[in-house]
């Protein structure tokens, strides 16, 4: 079963803060395994469903998006994003308008920060620095499979 894990935190724990605004805003450590027969690519895109407040959320926050990963890869290192993506991998524009990864930064509570991968039976064509919703367009009736992981931060907790 396609499934996803970070050595950094379980599902449902809490983010290390180095993955955060308040520590280094590195990208978190992810792998995957077992992505279904005839995956040509995946597309990664980590957002938080509770912004800004998840006791009354407003919107989904895009923290990350990712497109265009190897189908032979099956990790990112940690700080990847700074430290070198698989070659091929395509950046798309966050939430603060920049094509790299934006650790969390709640404004308050405990906020959910949902790890989305696909794999996809195409390598997508160049999409620029794609909004999660130009990617999400351009990978429609092309997703095999998606797993997901997701971790929790809250400041000063």
């Amino acid at each position: 079963m396609f499934a996803m894990r970070s050595p950094a935190f379980a599902d449902g724990d809490p983010i290390p803060r180095r993955f955060t605004a308040d520590g280094e805003d590195a990208s978190p450590p992810l792998e995957w395994s077992q992505p279904p027969p005839g995956t040509l690519s995946f597309a990664l895109i980590i957002d938080d469903p509770d912004a800004p407040d998840p006791a009354a959320p407003q919107r989904t926050w895009v923290h990350w998006v990712l497109y265009n990963i190897p189908a032979a890869v099956h990790e990112l290192k940690a700080a990847a994003d700074r430290h070198g993506l698989p070659a091929g991998t395509g950046k798309g524009r966050n939430d603060w308008k920049r094509a790299a990864y934006g650790g969390p930064a709640p404004p308050v509570g405990r906020h959910r920060y949902v790890h989305k991968l696909y794999a996809l039976d195409v390598l997508l064509p160049d999409l620029g620095e794609p909004t999660k919703a130009q990617l999400l367009g351009a990978m429609k009736d092309h997703v095999l499979a998606e797993t997901q992981l997701i971790g929790t931060y809250q400041r000063g907790g």
